[in-house]
């Protein structure tokens, strides 16, 4: 099926058993980290979950640049080999500290910063270093397997973690953590390297942080993604404070039920995934429109009565979620020149991750300061912001009105029309040059009717 076709490339489905594992052990630590701030070394302090992800998320604003440009210039194979290696072992010393009762919060704290540095230059390597497992056709379709991959993570690591933070101890979810980077390790030993595709790479010299920065901004369509992907990343996606803060303080539950609700939520995610799996390729009104969705299914959850409903409102925000986070993501790497691919990604991701330092504390304040179901009201405020925002951009980009025809009914009275001067709707193609580094863009490749 098409929705599955990488998976029929050897090199691809080597790296997606082995991320997958490596991927429930990295949710394993999430959840069993957040709930050992929150109820073992806090009194149920949201505000510190907020610090430990602001700790971890924000080397990513920092460190884009140079580990785009790493990225874009060195062996992604190799770099990923020490990224995974560094990892591990953190892991380990922060089982260790928890295991023997010596851990404390600066050293959650410390662990978390430490994380968040080699993530960062993970976090690219990771998103270009799969257009050398398949070739450009099959790139939207191993995008959103990889984002399938990690929400079907997200929905076994939370409850396994859940039940063994309970019956271990966290500090047991650590060092089991470790042992699942082994698998992601593993898979790159197998993959040869003679079979990986030959892809350009960055010319040395001075400037090419630069030369990235400024293709961005001669793609408007790429601005206004990463403009909504920020809105959202910095005040929608902390999910994890959200549901601790709902669950621990408005429900009154333990990590059993706080590992259940991240799973639940992860079944709407893992089918946003596999929806964005089987399209041909990403479109902006695919990514605006589920932010708006996001937003609207966001404050749904937040006037939820109980747990159980709280629950069934979070399949939809999953899977909005994830819809607008794996198009976006789709979007930016398929129309972004191979040469140029991991500074952008970087850059995607440092807008995606590193708002956190800014989102995650203050939706943290305001669960303390209003109570939980008002942080998930930021949420919902969001979306429907990215989405207004996007949708106005559409708009002009297509110099689209708002039309009448008479002789229609229902609905179809109205209907968006071209305002422009070409009668079929297509705008001019514009193409930005500086210095040869951007490439032609036609905003009707990736904008529909």
């Amino acid at each position: 099926m098409s929705t599955f076709k990488s998976l029929h490339v050897l090199n691809y489905r080597l790296w997606f058993v082995g991320a997958l594992i490596s991927n429930i052990g990295t949710w394993m630590q999430r959840t069993a980290q957040d709930w050992l701030v929150f109820d073992h070394l806090t009194d149920h302090d949201a505000g510190a979950v907020g610090i430990t992800m602001a700790l971890q998320l924000g080397p990513q604003l920092f460190l884009a640049p140079v580990a785009g440009l790493v990225a874009d210039r060195f062996n992604r194979r190799h770099l990923l080999v020490m990224t995974q290696s560094a990892m591990a072992l953190l892991s380990t010393g922060l089982g260790l500290l928890v295991v023997t009762g010596a851990g404390q919060l600066w050293h959650v704290y410390a662990f978390a910063l430490l994380l968040g540095l080699v993530s960062a230059l993970d976090a690219p390597v990771r998103q270009t270093f799969v257009s050398e497992l398949v070739r450009d056709d099959y790139l939207p379709n191993a995008v959103a397997l990889n984002s399938a991959s990690f929400n079907v993570a997200r929905m076994i690591g939370p409850a396994v973690a859940g039940v063994l933070t309970v019956a271990v101890g966290p500090g047991w979810v650590f060092l089991i953590n470790t042992v699942t980077f082994l698998a992601l390790l593993f898979s790159l030993w197998k993959i040869p390297a003679s079979s990986l595709r030959v892809l350009p790479r960055a010319a040395p010299g001075k400037g090419r942080i630069r030369e990235g920065l400024r293709y961005v901004r001669f793609r408007p369509d790429i601005v206004v993604v990463l403009v909504a992907v920020f809105i959202v990343g910095t005040l929608g996606l902390n999910f994890v404070l959200f549901i601790a803060a709902m669950v621990g303080t408005e429900f009154g539950l333990d990590a059993s039920a706080f590992g259940l609700m991240n799973s639940i939520m992860a079944i709407g995610s893992v089918a946003g995934a596999l929806l964005s799996a089987g399209r041909s390729k990403p479109r902006l009104r695919i990514i605006f429109g589920a932010a708006g969705a996001f937003g609207v299914t966001s404050g749904l959850a937040a006037l939820a009565p109980n747990y159980f409903w709280f629950g069934v409102a979070l399949v939809p925000v999953g899977l909005f979620a994830i819809t607008m986070m794996t198009s976006a993501n789709g979007y930016v790497q398929t129309t972004t020149d191979p040469v140029m691919r991991g500074r952008v990604m970087a850059l995607y991701m440092a807008i995606f991750m590193g708002g956190t330092p800014v989102g995650a504390p203050l939706v943290g304040w305001v669960a303390n300061v209003a109570g939980p179901r008002w942080s998930m009201s930021v949420a919902a405020a969001s979306g429907l912001l990215a989405a207004l925002i996007g949708m106005v951009w559409i708009i002009r980009a297509k110099q689209l009105r708002l039309g009448f025809n008479r002789r229609a009914r229902g609905l179809r009275y109205f209907r968006l029309v071209s305002a422009g001067p070409n009668h079929d709707g297509k705008a001019e193609s514009r193409v930005r040059k500086d210095e040869g580094a951007v490439r032609e863009q036609n905003p009707d490749d990736a904008v529909e009717r």
